[in-house]
């Protein structure tokens, strides 16, 4: 599959938009999607909270849609991507509200008054919000874009938020970080070739989640990610389902739709994309080398 780039301007104007009010708040929350915790955050993010050091150590990142990520793998990203103290992680289900109390106690301890939410599309800072706001005053979708412009809110207690829209970055240096975003809808499905998308993740998922497709599609579905056994994992769904064409062919981009919609409502088990690193000793944390 080619390398995804997408940068639509609207984009480019949240870059412009998050840069310039940086200087407002007192506290940054970055949300991403707990499924791929390194390709949904933003680099640029970084690159524009560099340059405002005041906010060093007031930096909290949130690993959203936890309830549908590996629970063991969410841990462990907690702890990888919180050491060195520099970043606060919490991981949570904004949906449900699952995690965000923890989340206002926190910025509550900070003394936060004025706080930005940013984070790529789709990874559910809308939700958080209306969390966060006891309240609808976001909208909630399933597809990126759908906050368009800032906004300032007041919380309950008085706290200040702003909230941006989704960023992305003009160019995928690594083909799977687009791949991922893809995968989670957090790029927009009608640019994608959606069989191919469909096929790409259902051989993952043959690598890293064998039992969970068999389990959802009840087809043979062993640790293997060749091409000719994604296909025949995609035909066999197809086949049980019933996407069939004239002449009994299967309907693979039905099939390639189903196996996505399913993933990315967690129809087909918890699943992180992304694996965390080992956990350092201490020893070794303790190594400049």
């Amino acid at each position: 599959m080619e390398n995804i780039n997408w940068y639509p301007g609207h984009m480019k104007k949240t870059r412009e938009l998050i840069g310039q009010n940086l200087g407002l708040v007192d506290a940054v929350v970055e949300v991403c999607d707990a499924r791929i915790p390194v390709s949904s955050r933003n680099p640029v993010l970084d690159e524009l909270l560099s340059s405002k050091g005041r906010l060093a150590g007031r930096r909290l990142l949130v690993l959203n849609k936890s309830d549908l990520a590996d629970e063991a793998e969410t841990r462990r990203w907690t702890a990888a991507l919180g050491a060195g103290g520099g970043t606060t992680v919490l991981s949570l289900d904004a949906m449900r509200g699952a995690g965000v109390k923890r989340l206002v106690d926190r910025l509550s301890a900070m003394g936060v008054r004025r706080l930005m939410i940013v984070g790529v599309p789709n990874a559910g800072k809308s939700s958080l919000i209306n969390r966060l706001a006891g309240r609808r005053t976001a909208a909630v979708g399933d597809r990126p874009g759908v906050t368009r412009g800032k906004q300032w809110l007041t919380l309950p207690g008085g706290m200040q938020l702003l909230d941006t829209p989704g960023i992305l970055w003009p160019k995928f240096e690594d083909p799977q970080a687009g791949l991922n975003l893809a995968f989670c809808g957090s790029i927009r499905d009608e640019i994608m070739d959606l069989q191919d998308l469909g096929f790409e993740l259902v051989r993952v998922l043959l690598r890293e989640y064998p039992a969970l497709l068999s389990g959802r599609y009840g087809v043979e579905a062993g640790p293997d990610e060749a091409a000719d056994e994604a296909l025949g994992v995609m035909d066999a769904i197809g086949r049980r389902r019933g996407f069939l064409l004239a002449g009994g062919r299967v309907d693979l981009e039905r099939v390639a739709r189903t196996v996505l919609d399913e993933f990315r409502a967690g129809k087909i088990g918890r699943v992180t994309l992304e694996k965390a690193p080992p956990a350092r000793s201490e020893a070794e944390s303790q190594d400049p080398q």
